[in-house]
C-alpha cells in the first residue's frame, strides 16, 4: 500500500506553507522525500493508498490521567459519551497546561485500559485544523494523524534531531516524552543511561557524539516518519472524529470517480456493463418465456371448457365453471357424485373395520358428519389414510367423525 507520510509544519503561512514528506510502497522503503507545497505533494489514486499526517514533537505535551470508572465503554467514540469525556479531560487537564483546555485538541492512546493511567497528548487546536485544511484543501486530506514521538516504550531511548545549532534530545520512555536542547549542561544535567540507544540525524551526528562521548547511529527524519506512521496511534479524535469520517467517504468517492473514469479501468468497466446487459437479456427472456407459457395453459383450459361444454360462452375461472358444470351435468342424468350422501356411505362402508357403525348420521350440505363409531389411534388412522386416497378428508372430535371431499373448507 502506497502511503504518503506528511510533517505538518509548526508554523503556518497560508498557501505558501511547505510540507516535508516521504513517499512510500512497501511501509519499509522510502521512495522520495523532500519539502513541496500542499498543492505539489504527489497525488495518491490509488484506493488502497492513503496520506498520514505526523505532528512534531514541539507542538504536543503529554499527559498522564486516570479517567473515572466506566467512562471508557468498549466504543467510548460511537456510544454517545463523547462529550462527557470530553468535558471530563477538560477538567482533569485545567491546571496541568498553559493554554485554556478549549483552545487543546486532546487524543487518548490506542486502546486504553479502563483500569489503569491512560495517555493523553494535548495541542493547539487551531493550529492542527489550519494544517489538516491546507493539505484538504490541496486535495490532500489526511487519513490519520499520527504523533512524531509516543510513550509507551519500557526501555529508554534517546534520538537527537534537528542540526546543530537548532539540535535536540529526546527522551523516549514508559514515563513520558522529554525535549531538551542538545548542549553539555542538558546532557550533564540529565543522566542519561549510558545503555539506553541512541541515534542522531546527520546535522547533529557530530555535536551528538562529542557531547554523550560514544557513537551515535544515523537516522534521517523520514525514517522517523515512517516509523510514526506504523504505530498505533491516531490523533483524529473528538472534533476531528466526524471530519475523519467524511474524508473517508470522500476517499470512497474519489476511489469510485476513478473507477468510472480512469483509463485503466475501461476494460473492467466494458467487462461489468456487458455482464449486466447479459443478465438484463436473459432474465427478460425467461419471463417471456414464462409468460408465454402460462398464456398456453391458460388458452388449453379455456377451449377444454368450451369444447366439452359448448353452452360457456364466457371463461372467467375454466377450473370452478368445469366443475360447476360436470355436477350439473350428473344431477341431471341422475349419476351418483362424490360430493353425494350415497357415495360417501359407500366409501366409507369399505373402509371401516367389520362391526362397528355410527349409532346417529347426519349429511348438510357436502359434510358427513357421524357418532358412535368408536375407533382405536391405529384404526382410525388407517380409514384417514384410505378415504384420502379416494378424495376425501377425515376429521375425528371426541366420538365425533367427519367426512368430507378434500379441498372443502
Amino acid at each position: 500500500m502506497t502511503t504518503l507520510i506528511v510533517s505538518l509544519p509548526l508554523e503556518l503561512s497560508g498557501a505558501s506553507t511547505t510540507f516535508a514528506y516521504v513517499l512510500t510502497s512497501d511501509g519499509a522503503a522510502i521512495t522520495q522525500h523532500a519539502q513541496l507545497a500542499p498543492a505539489l505533494l504527489p497525488t495518491l489514486t490509488l484506493a488502497s493508498s492513503e496520506l498520514v499526517a505526523v505532528v512534531p514533537i514541539g507542538a504536543l505535551s503529554w499527559h498522564r490521567v486516570t479517567l473515572p470508572k466506566g467512562l471508557l465503554g468498549k466504543n467510548f467514540f460511537q456510544d454517545g459519551s463523547t462529550q462527557r469525556l470530553r468535558a471530563v479531560l477538560d477538567g482533569l487537564l485545567e491546571e496541568r497546561t498553559l493554554d485554556e483546555p478549549s483552545q487543546l485538541h486532546f487524543a487518548l492512546e490506542p486502546q486504553p485500559q479502563a483500569d489503569a493511567p491512560v495517555w493523553v497528548a494535548a495541542c493547539n487546536r487551531a493550529w492542527l485544523h489550519a494544517a489538516l485544511q491546507l493539505l484538504e484543501r490541496a486535495g490532500r486530506p489526511a487519513a490519520r494523524v499520527v504523533p512524531e514521538f509516543a510513550p509507551g516504550t519500557s526501555d529508554s531511548q534517546l534520538q537527537v534531531i534537528g542540526a546543530d545549532p537548532n539540535a535536540q534530545i529526546v527522551k523516549l520512555d514508559s514515563s513520558g516524552v522529554t525535549l531538551l536542547p542538545l548542549t553539555p549542561a542538558s546532557v550533564a544535567f540529565a543522566a542519561w543511561p549510558d545503555a539506553s540507544a541512541l541515534s542522531a540525524e546527520p546535522g547533529a551526528a557530530e555535536l551528538a557524539e562529542q557531547l554523550f562521548k560514544r557513537p551515535v547511529t544515523i537516522e534521517q527524519a523520514g525514517q522517523r516518519w515512517l516509523a510514526a506512521a506504523q504505530s498505533g496511534w491516531d490523533l483524529a479524535q473528538f472534533d476531528l472524529l466526524s471530519n475523519r469520517r467524511t474524508r473517508t467517504w470522500r476517499k470512497f468517492g474519489d476511489a469510485w470517480r476513478a473507477w468510472l473514469q480512469a483509463p485503466r479501468w475501461r476494460a473492467a468497466r466494458w467487462a461489468v456493463l456487458t455482464l449486466l446487459l447479459t443478465q438484463l437479456v436473459g432474465l427478460n427472456a425467461w419471463a417471456w418465456k414464462e409468460n408465454a407459457s402460462l398464456r398456453s395453459k391458460h388458452a388449453a383450459l379455456r377451449d377444454a371448457l368450451t369444447g366439452t361444454f359448448p353452452g360457456v360462452k364466457t371463461v372467467i375461472d375454466a377450473p370452478v365453471q368445469m366443475a360447476r358444470e360436470v355436477a350439473a351435468l350428473r344431477q341431471a342424468s341422475g349419476t351418483l357424485g362424490p360430493r353425494d350422501l350415497e357415495s360417501m356411505l359407500s366409501a366409507l362402508g369399505s373402509v371401516v373395520p367389520p362391526g362397528k357403525s355410527f349409532a346417529r348420521i347426519d349429511f348438510a350440505g357436502d359434510e358427513l358428519k357421524g357418532t358412535g363409531l368408536a375407533l382405536s389411534p391405529a384404526e382410525l388412522s388407517a380409514v384417514t389414510t384410505q378415504l384420502k386416497s379416494r378424495g376425501y378428508a377425515v376429521r375425528a372430535e371426541g366420538d365425533r367423525l367427519s367426512v368430507k371431499p378434500e379441498g372443502q373448507p
